[in-house]
């Protein structure tokens, strides 16, 4: 793979930054973020359908996977080289940072004063529940996702509605989840904002970069094996 000149992760790079300044950015700069109730579906359709916005804009370019638990499972599955899964979450990871960091610019150009440490940028984490069960969250919530993004695709290309069906499923799970760990399902996603906001922030940042991984690698093993009737 020509890493500089592969249009497929230019176009990851951006997916996943748009995810991250929409979704971020809507807890951040929406205020959405400061009611743990009804700033819930606010949030999650911010997510959500940024999701889906990519998927109809870069998905024909790389197939819009925008998060490396993603690529992670479609690997597992069988539908994409190692070398190619490697260079689209190096593309991620890049492209939240970036989206991440233009959250922040945003953000310091407001009259008031905003003290990221103390006010967050949209990280994941938990607090309100135990390691175990934030552990066990993410990954399930990870499998769900990863499982519907398979089923909805195959090697063979996507349904004109795949990205409908992807992007929404993202919403629903953020409606039992969120106050669990924030719902990473992206370690990329969680990734990004943890840069800049520090402290906490990246000390949880090991669960949202191993568990959603975990998630998609176990989807799409689940996959391949029914391909193969094992």
């Amino acid at each position: 793979m020509n890493y500089l000149n592969d249009a497929r992760l230019r176009a990851e790079c951006f997916g996943t930054a748009v995810l991250v300044l929409i979704g971020c950015g809507a807890i951040t700069l929406g205020g959405f973020g400061t009611n743990p109730i009804t700033g819930i579906l606010p949030i999650a359709f911010a997510f959500g359908l940024s999701v889906m916005a990519m998927a109809y804009c870069i998905g024909p370019i790389s197939g819009c996977h925008i998060n490396p638990a993603v690529s992670a499972a479609m690997w597992a599955a069988g539908r994409m080289k190692m070398a190619d899964a490697i260079g689209y979450m190096v593309a991620q990871l890049i492209g939240a940072i970036i989206g991440a960091a233009i959250v922040v610019v945003i953000v310091k150009g407001r009259v008031q004063p905003y003290d990221i440490a103390a006010n967050g940028l949209g990280q994941t984490g938990w607090s309100e529940y135990g390691t175990g069960v934030a552990i066990l969250s993410e990954i399930i919530a990870t499998f769900i996702f990863a499982m519907v993004i398979l089923g909805a695709t195959s090697e063979r290309g996507t349904t004109p509605v795949a990205g409908l069906v992807i992007g929404l499923t993202l919403v629903i799970l953020h409606l039992p989840f969120i106050r669990v760990t924030g719902l990473s399902v992206n370690p990329a996603r969680s990734l990004g904002p943890a840069v800049f906001v520090g402290g906490k922030a990246l000390a949880q940042l090991w669960l949202f970069l191993i568990m959603p991984m975990i998630g998609g690698l176990l989807a799409g093993w689940l996959v391949k094996s029914r391909q193969l009737n094992i």
